[in-house]
C-alpha cells in the first residue's frame, strides 16, 4: 500500500530521531504526528500534530490511529504493547513482532544465535545473586546488561575479574525491579567497532550503506567515519550479514547493525536497532538519501532511495557541554570556518553530561581530509575556555 504524499505519518518518540525524520517527511510533502509524552521533545516543534499523553493513555491511542495512515518509531524502547494495539487499525513498520525481538537483548541474542548468526557467548540471568555462576559460563572479562531499556552506556556493568562480581552483584540488586532480567556478554577483545544501515521495503528489497567505524567514549558514540578503512570483504561481509539478519527478520524499515570486527577478520553482531542510528547521521549530509528519507520511504510504501555515498564523512558527536560552544563565544564561527564542516543542533533546551545535543559532519575529498578536520574541531573543543569557566 502506498501512502501518498500530504497523508500524516505517526512516529512514537520526538527526540532528535524523530525531529530528523519529521523533517524528511515534510519535505516530501507529508504530514507529521508525533507523541512523544514530553513536552520538550524537540520533534513538537516541527510536527503538524503534536499527543503529549503518556503511551498508556487508550484515549489518545485512538485519536492518534484515527488520524494518522502509517506508525513508524524513533527508538526500541517504545512499548511493544503499544504498537501491537496500534496495528489493529493502522500499520506499524516496522511491526510490533520485530519490535518484541529486538527490545529485549536476550530475545533478540537469543534469536541471532538460533538463526547462526556470530554472537559474543552470552547468558541469562534473573537473579542478582546468580551472577557469579553466571559469568563463568561465559568467562572473564564480562558485560552485564539489563536486558530492556538502557543505552549510551546506562545499564551496563563491566566484569573484569572475579573480585569485581560483589560490587556488580550488590548494584543489581539495588536497581532490581520484580521480573527484572540481565544478559551477560562476553567482553570480546574486538579490533574495531562497526556499524551497518541496511533498508528493506516491504516487497523485501533491501540495500545497505556503506560501513563505518566507530569509537566510543564511556559507552557514547563520539565519532563514526565512513567509509570505514579496511579491506573491501570486510565491508562485503557486513553488508550481506545485515541483509541476512533483516530479511530473517522480515523487517520492514531501516535497521542498523552494530559489529565488533576480531584480530583475524571475523565479525559478530553486537546489537542490532530497528530504526535509524546515531552512526548514521552522515547520511544527512554525505548521502545522495539519508536514514531518514528512507524511513520515510518505506514507510509510505514508496520505493527505496539509492545509498550513494558522494563524499567521505567523519560525524562528531556534541555531547553536553560541547553545545555550550556552539552557541557561545567564537566557537560556532570557527567550526564553521572549517571547510566541509556541517553542524546539527537538536534543540533540547537542557544541557546535560552524557546527553547527546547534536553533531558535525565534516566532509572532504578524502577519509584522511575529513579526519583532519575533526581532529581540529576536536582539538578547538578541548580549548574553548567557555567550557571551563
Amino acid at each position: 500500500m502506498v501512502i501518498e504524499p500530504g497523508s500524516v505519518l505517526g512516529v512514537l518518540g520526538g527526540g532528535q530521531l524523530g525531529a530528523m525524520f519529521t523533517m524528511a517527511a515534510c519535505r516530501l510533502g507529508y504530514q507529521v504526528a508525533v507523541w512523544d509524552p514530553d513536552p520538550e521533545a524537540p520533534a513538537h516543534r516541527l510536527a503538524t500534530h503534536s499527543f503529549l499523553a503518556p503511551f498508556t493513555d487508550q484515549h489518545i491511542l485512538a485519536r492518534f490511529a484515527d488520524l494518522v495512515s502509517v506508525v513508524t518509531y524513533e527508538w526500541e524502547n517504545i512499548p511493544a504493547e503499544l504498537c501491537r494495539a496500534l496495528e489493529q487499525r493502522k500499520p506499524v513498520r516496522p511491526s510490533s513482532a520485530v519490535l518484541s525481538v529486538i527490545q529485549d537483548r536476550l530475545e533478540q541474542k537469543g534469536f541471532l544465535a538460533a538463526n547462526g548468526f556470530p554472537v559474543p557467548p552470552f547468558a541469562g540471568l534473573t537473579a542478582p545473586d546468580q551472577l557469579a555462576t553466571t559469568v563463568r559460563q561465559v568467562g572473564y572479562p564480562a558485560l552485564c546488561k539489563t536486558a530492556t531499556a538502557g543505552y549510551d552506556g546506562k545499564g551496563q556493568w563491566r566484569i573484569l575479574r572475579e573480585s569485581d562480581v560483589r560490587e556488580v552483584e550488590q548494584a543489581l540488586s539495588e536497581s532490581a525491579r520484580p521480573g527484572m532480567r540481565w544478559i551477560v556478554e562476553s567482553l570480546v577483545p574486538f579490533e574495531r567497532e562497526l556499524s551497518i544501515l541496511v533498508v528493506r521495503g516491504s516487497d523485501g528489497q533491501s540495500c545497505t550503506y556503506p560501513l563505518a567505524e566507530n569509537e566510543h567514549e564511556e559507552g557514547i558514540l563520539r565519532i563514526t567515519m565512513v567509509p570505514a578503512p579496511g579491506p573491501s570483504v570486510v565491508a562485503e561481509r557486513a553488508a550481506a550479514l545485515a541483509r541476512q539478519v533483516v530479511d530473517r527478520l522480515e523487517g520492514v524499515g531501516v535497521f542498523c547493525l552494530e559489529l565488533f570486527q576480531l584480530s583475524n577478520g571475523e565479525l559478530l553482531i553486537n546489537e542490532i536497532a530497528p530504526r535509524p542510528h546515531n552512526s548514521g547521521h552522515y547520511t544527512l549530509d554525505a548521502c545522495s538519501v539519508s536514514q531518514f528519507e528512507q524511513q520515510v520511504r518505506i514507510t509510505s510504501g514508496m520505493p527505496l532511495g539509492e545509498v550513494r555515498l558522494l563524499s567521505p564523512a567523519v560525524m562528531v558527536n556534541l555531547i553536553g557541554d560541547d553545545a555550550v560552544s556552539m552557541t557561545k563565544g567564537a566557537g560556532c564561527r570557527a567550526l564553521l570556518d572549517i571547510p566541509g564542516a556541517v553542524l546539527h543542533l537538536y534543540g533540547k533546551r537542557a544541557i546535560r553530561p552524557r546527553r547527546k545535543m547534536g553533531h558535525v559532519t565534516f566532509l572532504g575529498e578524502t577519509l584522511s581530509r575529513a579526519l583532519d578536520y575533526a581532529k581540529q574541531f576536536r582539538g578547538d573543543l578541548a580549548n574553548d575556555p567557555t567550557l571551563s569557566a
